[in-house]
């Protein structure tokens, strides 16, 4: 059943990506992206509508479920198609850039973190990883602090 339901998806991908074909070079990867973007997008949005109607809003889970899926799906989406070299370009842009960037960036920021882990950058790893936590956090209070002194 696992392996009939991945043959519908790539199937349905490979339609696409013959659609995307005929499509300027210059322009397919821009469209692969707002076409991958859509979809993510709207995850995101009912995936965290969900999460406050059934759990409540006493914590993000609707955030932690996000986060912690599209991390799960980059990885395999990365590990399933760019170990076997067999995505193109404009799949890798419409899942990865397009449709987990919309769903999470958080699932890109575990890539870059794991890829400079495993490629010895293990000081860069640690950098990358407590630095976006931690300034990311100091921003949005920057940026908090500085729309309340305009307005």
């Amino acid at each position: 059943m696992k392996t009939k339901v991945l043959g519908v998806l790539l199937n349905g991908v490979g339609q696409m990506q013959a659609g995307l074909g005929a499509i300027d070079p210059e322009l397919r990867i821009p469209m692969a992206i707002a076409l991958g973007a859509v979809p993510g997008a709207l995850s995101r949005y009912y995936i965290t509508r969900w999460c406050l109607q059934w759990l409540g809003t006493g914590f993000p889970y609707g955030t932690l479920i996000i986060n912690l899926s599209g991390a799960l799906v980059m990885g395999f989406f990365a590990a399933f198609t760019m170990e076997r070299a067999i995505a193109s370009p404009d799949l890798r842009a419409l899942v990865a850039i397009g449709f987990l960037g919309a769903y999470t960036t958080f699932s890109t920021y575990a890539l870059d973190t794991t890829t400079l882990f495993h490629s010895g950058h293990w000081g860069k790893s640690l950098i990358y990883w407590s630095g976006s936590a931690i300034l990311g956090v100091f921003c949005l209070e920057l940026g908090s602090a500085l729309a309340r002194k305009v307005g």
